[in-house]
């Protein structure tokens, strides 16, 4: 009983004074609000395009070329393969054709290792987007299987030709090298491939 008592008191002080509020407010003469209202427009200006503007392609400078050739390595054999953007793009690699060398005997007939299948790499995307063009020298073993082994670059113009170079590499096939009847390893080939774009 006394809490509501309690509470019919409070809300009855709470009711008249918001009635005393808003009386307050009526007297004191606030203006009332007017419909008149400011807009504010934006104006846009359509700019006209120059058709005549020109584009530059920004390509970069072909490198320096190097002031000596490096010097000759008695020992090692280097091959070469140039390399252009037309023909590196969607290259099917030739078929590996088995003819090996066998003697009257059935084992094979000595002789130094050759190249079977060499594959041509893939032109890196980002470098024929830059028009960049270079070349990569690797060194790597050839297996008595005819395979690539451990393919290392040697130097490049530019390191983005690099894994496109390595991965080419490892599908070469080679005939190998035979002393004596047997096939054997051959450490320390080197192969350079030249990478251009068509003009």
């Amino acid at each position: 009983m006394v809490r509501i008592l309690i509470s019919v008191v409070v809300g009855t002080f709470v009711t008249f004074t918001l009635l005393w509020v808003m009386q307050y407010l009526i007297v004191m003469g606030v203006p009332a609000l007017t419909d008149e209202r400011t807009f504010r427009f934006v104006d846009f200006v359509r700019v006209q395009r120059d058709e005549q503007t020109e584009t530059r392609e920004d390509r970069p400078e072909r490198p320096p070329e190097p002031d000596a050739p490096p010097p000759d390595q008695p020992d090692r054999q280097m091959d070469d393969m140039d390399m252009a953007a037309g023909a590196a793009i969607g290259v099917s690699a030739p078929t590996v054709s088995h003819d090996m060398d066998i003697g009257r005997d059935g084992f094979f007939s000595d002789g130094e290792y050759m190249p079977i299948v060499q594959v041509a790499p893939n032109y890196p995307r980002r470098a024929q987007m830059r028009g960049l063009e270079g070349w990569v020298t690797l060194e790597f073993t050839v297996t008595r299987q005819g395979t690539v082994r451990d393919p290392i670059v040697v130097e490049s113009s530019n390191s983005i030709f690099e894994s496109a170079a390595a991965d080419a590499v490892m599908r070469f096939r080679y005939r190998p090298r035979v002393i004596d009847g047997e096939p054997v390893d051959v450490p320390g080939v080197r192969f350079r491939i030249t990478f251009r774009l068509e003009d």
